[in-house]
């Protein structure tokens, strides 16, 4: 079996006359922190949004475990990464809806919170759990799955509380301070049993402090669960501390990649990312 995770192959996403994605190809690698970083505009979070679903891509495949799980491909023939074996794809493949990749063991976080603000730090778990229940429609109609409840509900309380959050379990999620939503969003996606976690910029608005609590807080989250990590980020000093491989996009294209010093040492990276000010 392989131990490529993701592959993305070929990848582009078009907007009328704007590529915002052109023609990316990478690899996140099991039980590894892989970065992707550039400029604002670059592509990074449209990149994140074609391997999530929200995106059908324009051209280009995601695979997963060698499974292409997202496709814009025409029509020929694909093929099966880690199977060795060639499929036969006599017809597009459509893209599976998010919460089907979701299902899949893929999970992320968002740029912008996306925490219901409205429902409690609890409650927030808890909707994202609920994904991996076994039941119909007529178990839920007459609450035959009471144990599968009550075993859910126990289980979003023991991830609250490695997560820290336990003693906020009552309180509504937007009145938490920032970095502990930014916390409470990674607990949310953890409920969903993921083998892959993505993180877009998880720093963004966080203090220097907080910016290395949460660096230490992403390496142990990782061992914890067994996870691999793709990661978005602006804050260099995090990216460089934690990754073991770095992908660099300018403008939709793959300009470098390699380790952190490799890519620290890269006069490419450096004219067009590295050497201008990290709120350029």
């Amino acid at each position: 079996m392989t131990d490529i995770v993701l592959q993305l192959e070929n990848l582009t996403m078009q907007f009328g006359g704007v590529v915002a994605v052109d023609n990316l190809s990478l690899e996140v690698k099991q039980d590894k922190i892989t970065a992707l970083i550039g400029p604002n505009g670059a592509g990074k979070t449209t990149a994140f949004n074609c391997i999530t679903g929200v995106y059908e891509p324009t051209n280009g495949c995601v695979y997963f475990y060698g499974e292409a799980i997202v496709s814009n491909r025409p029509r020929g023939r694909m093929k099966k990464l880690y199977a060795g074996e060639n499929i036969n794809a006599n017809r597009k493949i459509v893209s599976h809806t998010p919460d089907e990749i979701t299902k899949m063991g893929i999970a992320r976080t968002f740029q912008n919170i996306r925490l219901f603000k409205s429902l409690t730090v609890f409650e927030n778990v808890l909707v994202a759990k609920h994904m991996r229940m076994k039941q119909n429609v007529f178990t839920a109609t007459f609450r035959l799955n009471y144990k599968e409840e009550k075993r859910i509900r126990q289980e979003c309380l023991d991830l609250l509380e490695e997560q820290g959050l336990l003693h906020l379990r009552n309180e509504m999620a937007g009145s938490l301070p920032y970095g502990l939503q930014r916390r409470l969003e990674i607990a949310r996606a953890l409920a969903t049993e993921p083998k892959l976690l993505l993180l877009d910029e998880p720093a963004a608005g966080m203090n220097p402090q907080e910016t290395q609590d949460l660096a230490d807080f992403i390496v142990r989250t990782k061992d914890k669960y067994n996870l691999t990590v793709f990661l978005i980020e602006h804050h260099m000093d995090l990216v460089m501390r934690i990754s073991d491989h770095i992908y660099v996009l300018d403008f939709g294209k793959l300009i470098a990649h390699g380790t952190p010093e490799e890519v620290q040492n890269n006069q490419r990276v450096i004219d067009a990312y590295l050497g201008v000010a990290e709120d350029a």
